[in-house]
């Protein structure tokens, strides 16, 4: 089996895992399981200028608390912003509160017009991960080329526990996480051998 194959099983069945999980959590569970996750994130963050976060789509988990927390400390909000699959992804200020725009896709992002950053850090959304830190993101690419775009960036994983797999199928050009954080905490990266 190829890794595309391998890739769209464990999309598939991790998806799976992730939505049954979400569903069975009422709004004051997720939003403190979010909380937890938002804090384990912090010591990771603290010493950084600008993060990019993401808004949420469906169960995955959000950033919503860890964003409200790095605008009070003083660290720049950055957003993705996407206009298509082959164009890359750029990376837009965004302050908490202020008005998101249906992008491609239904993304939620900044407006067009609001100024573009680099961060520090990317805190990724992802659909499974592995312990070699390995992710497994929707299939798109924009992470990865923002990756390879961005050597010296910080990569940080954000989803819940369950996403975890024994082994994410992996391309070439997959690039592996620095830190992954889940409402458990944050996991450290097995030999990457």
């Amino acid at each position: 089996m190829s890794p595309a194959t391998d890739k769209a099983e464990q999309r598939s069945i991790l998806r799976g895992r992730r939505d049954g999980f979400v569903q069975a959590l009422s709004p004051d569970d997720r939003a403190r399981l979010e909380a937890e996750a938002a804090a384990a994130l912090m010591p990771l963050i603290a010493a950084s200028r600008s993060v990019a976060f993401y808004v949420a789509l469906g169960s995955e988990l959000g950033c919503a608390a860890a964003m409200d927390i790095a605008a009070r400390a003083g660290i720049d909000i950055l957003l993705p912003y996407v206009t298509g699959r082959a164009a890359p992804m750029h990376f837009h200020r965004w302050l908490p509160g202020e008005a998101l725009e249906s992008g491609w896709r239904g993304l939620l992002q900044p407006r067009a017009d609001a100024p573009r950053g680099e961060p520090d850090v990317i805190v990724a959304p992802l659909v499974g991960f592995d312990s070699r830190l390995m992710r497994l993101g929707q299939g798109g690419g924009f992470y990865d080329r923002a990756f390879a775009l961005r050597p010296m960036v910080k990569k940080i994983g954000f989803g819940w526990s369950v996403q975890q797999s024994c082994a994410i199928a992996v391309d070439p050009w997959d690039v592996p996480l620095d830190a992954m954080v889940t409402e458990r905490g944050q996991i450290e990266p097995e030999e990457r051998g």
